[in-house]
């Protein structure tokens, strides 16, 4: 299972390695890292989202190459075998990208979790919380990458003829029928030819925890006549949110795999 419950942590909170992956979309005005030094679960490392993913890209989030995420992950002082919890206190899950990173990576997904309600159920149930940063010993991470997790554009627009997967796109109903402007500059509104939509948050409840099975079931066959289905990629605004998705309907069908278009929006719908 994918997630884990904040009881749970609690009770294995030495035994396991920590992370805080808080990212808010810049409109928001907050910061992660500012927030975490201010106060995060005991033990927790900062995954910082834009520092983490490639440079010299003009596209968020894209997934760096294989020897900067194991100098990423061992200056974290993570091992191939740990036991990973990763949280966030952000409105758009981004926890579930830190997620996908790590399984893209060849990390055993048994492995990594994500903490379900994040920190703001650890807060409200009156958990510990710290402002004293963890002690890292760094580490010597192995990783290799599993590419089939990734579609690139080039794959993307061969599937508009081929339609050999479906894409289902994670941001909201109106920005993918183009009613309203997209909220990054240089990008038209719309969606991707044949994709689908669900928007993420169809999939979390109020307290920002998932919705059960059977409810994330109904969620998906509004797109999916077989939620058995595999071949499943998934798309947003920047390669987070497409990550929640893709966590949700693992949960439903724990053979799938999570693959994601990593430009996504931001880079199909550049004008």
């Amino acid at each position: 299972m994918s997630l884990v419950e904040t009881d749970w942590l609690e009770k294995n909170i030495n035994s396991v390695k920590i992370i805080d992956c808080s990212w808010h979309m810049p409109q928001t005005k907050r910061n992660g890292l500012e927030e975490y030094k201010n106060q995060h679960i005991p033990n927790s490392i900062f995954f910082d989202l834009d520092d983490n993913s490639k440079k010299k890209i003009n596209l968020p989030h894209m997934l760096v190459n294989k020897s900067d995420w194991e100098e990423i992950v061992s200056k974290m002082g993570i091992k191939n075998e740990d036991k990973i919890v990763i949280y966030d206190n952000s409105d758009v899950i981004s926890s579930c990208r830190c997620w996908f990173n790590f399984i893209y990576f060849g990390h055993n997904p048994r492995l990594v979790h994500v903490l379900n309600g994040g920190l703001k159920k650890w807060i409200k149930e009156n958990k510990k919380v710290t402002n004293e940063i963890t002690n890292v010993q760094t580490s010597s991470y192995k990783s290799f990458e599993k590419k089939e997790l990734v579609k690139n554009k080039k794959l993307i627009d061969q599937n508009i003829d081929e339609k050999n997967f479906k894409v289902i796109d994670a941001r909201s109903k109106e920005r993918f029928d183009g009613k309203v402007p997209e909220p990054r500059k240089g990008l038209r509104s719309g969606s991707i030819k044949n994709s689908f939509c669900i928007p993420f948050n169809l999939c979390i409840k109020k307290d920002k925890t998932f919705k059960n099975k059977e409810e994330l079931q109904l969620v998906f066959e509004t797109c999916l006549e077989n939620i058995k289905e595999e071949n499943i990629v998934f798309s947003c605004g920047s390669g987070v949110t497409a990550c929640v998705l893709a966590l949700a309907y693992s949960l439903i069908n724990d053979k799938y795999q999570p693959c994601i278009y990593d430009g996504s929006w931001s880079e199909y719908g550049i004008i």
